[in-house]
């Protein structure tokens, strides 16, 4: 069966990086865009940003230039890179993936989820 297992969340301090890393398993996993979304306590989740199956990245204007994703479909693995970390960033980040061509911030296009992995940036 299909597995996204995310890794790489834990505390720091803001202004600090953290780069979280999503193993995909049972799937072709170059047919598939790879998403990342969080979920801050008390609040809905957010779409984070996207890279397509060809390598086209997209991401929410309150993280573009600080955060990165990128893909290894050698690794069947997806990478999210994140940089000067804020309070607000705290949040339990997913990634998802889509056999859509333009998935982008469509929870509803996405075919599978991982479980999460906290972030906590503390100010």
């Amino acid at each position: 069966q299909v597995q996204l297992v995310e890794s790489g969340g834990g505390l720091v301090q803001a202004g600090d990086s953290l780069r979280l890393s999503c193993a995909a398993s049972g799937l072709t996993f170059s047919n598939y865009a790879m998403g990342w979304f969080r979920q801050a306590p008390g609040k809905e989740r957010e779409f984070v940003g996207v890279i397509r199956q060809n390598a086209f990245t997209s991401y929410v204007d309150s993280v573009k230039g600080r955060f990165t994703i990128s893909r290894s479909n050698a690794e069947n693995t997806v990478y999210l890179q994140m940089n000067t970390l804020k309070p607000e960033d705290t949040a339990v980040y997913y990634c998802a993936a889509s056999s859509n061509r333009y998935p982008d911030d469509s929870e509803a296009k996405y075919d599978y989820w991982g479980q999460g992995t906290q972030v906590t940036v503390s100010s």
